[in-house]
C-alpha cells in the first residue's frame, strides 16, 4: 500500500511547469492539469535525464489529412535530452505506450499536495 507524503502547497504548483520536489528520497515532478494534480518520478526511463525539467507541452496528432494538428497542448512532458514525450497523467510514452515514466497518485487536503507512494 503506497504511504502518503507532503510535496508541497498547491499555490506553488503552476500550469506552465512542473515543480520539482523531493519526496522519500526521489525526486518528483508535481504537475497541474486542467483535471487536477498529477505527478512523476523525475527520471526519463530512456537514459535517466531530469525528465520533469524538460518542457511541459503538447504534441502534433497524425490525421488523415495532409495537414499538422497541435494537440495534448500542455499535457505532455518532453524530455531535455532526447525529446521522448510523455503524457504527464499516465507517465506513457506516446511512441510506445509499453514505456513508462513513473507515475504517482497526487491529493489535496487544503492547501496541501500529497504524493502517494
Amino acid at each position: 500500500m503506497a504511504e502518503k507524503h507532503f510535496a508541497c502547497k498547491a499555490e506553488q504548483v503552476s500550469a506552465e511547469k512542473a515543480t520539482i520536489v523531493s519526496v522519500n528520497n526521489l525526486s518528483v515532478g508535481v504537475f497541474k492539469l486542467d483535471d487536477g494534480f498529477h505527478a512523476l518520478l523525475n527520471v526519463c526511463p530512456h537514459k535517466g535525464a531530469a525528465l520533469c525539467e524538460g518542457p511541459q507541452c503538447g504534441t502534433t496528432r497524425e490525421t488523415d489529412k495532409e495537414e499538422f494538428v497541435y494537440d495534448k497542448a500542455g499535457e505532455l512532458v518532453r524530455c531535455a535530452w532526447h525529446g521522448w514525450e510523455f503524457d504527464i497523467r499516465t507517465g506513457e510514452f506516446l511512441v510506445d505506450p509499453k514505456i513508462r515514466a513513473r507515475s504517482f497518485p497526487v491529493t489535496v487536503e487544503d492547501d496541501d499536495l500529497f504524493v502517494h507512494i
